[in-house]
């Protein structure tokens, strides 16, 4: 393997490497809106009395029916985002160990042919 293949093997390591970081990044903020929504659906099933839901920048008087309906949905949206990118990070770490592996190999052949 020569220098310029070895470089672009690096270089493709390197932008799997920023791409996990990303969906690592976004695998968290996912998780996190599952759970902040599943607070939410408890605290609304148990509600007796007015609710009220935020629309864009505004709050507004909904009934609870209407408020759980809003809540599952967004519950749906966001696990199947969750899984998306979870699936999307498990492919992107099997190339960033298909690459390191490509790298390393081709390091250690570089190496014996030069001692």
């Amino acid at each position: 393997m020569d220098r310029q293949e070895l470089e672009k093997l690096t270089r493709d390591y390197q932008t799997v490497q920023e791409q996990m970081q990303a969906l690592a990044v976004q695998r968290e903020q996912f998780a996190a809106q599952k759970e902040e929504n599943k607070e939410a659906l408890a605290e609304v099933e148990k509600a007796a009395g007015k609710i009220y839901v935020a629309i864009g920048g505004a709050i507004v008087e909904s009934t609870k029916e209407d408020a759980l309906k809003r809540l599952k949905e967004k519950q749906d949206s966001v696990e199947m985002r969750l899984s998306i990118t979870s699936k999307q990070y498990e492919e992107a770490s099997k190339k960033e160990k298909s690459l390191r592996e490509e790298i390393t190999k081709a390091l250690k052949g570089s190496g014996a042919a030069s001692s």
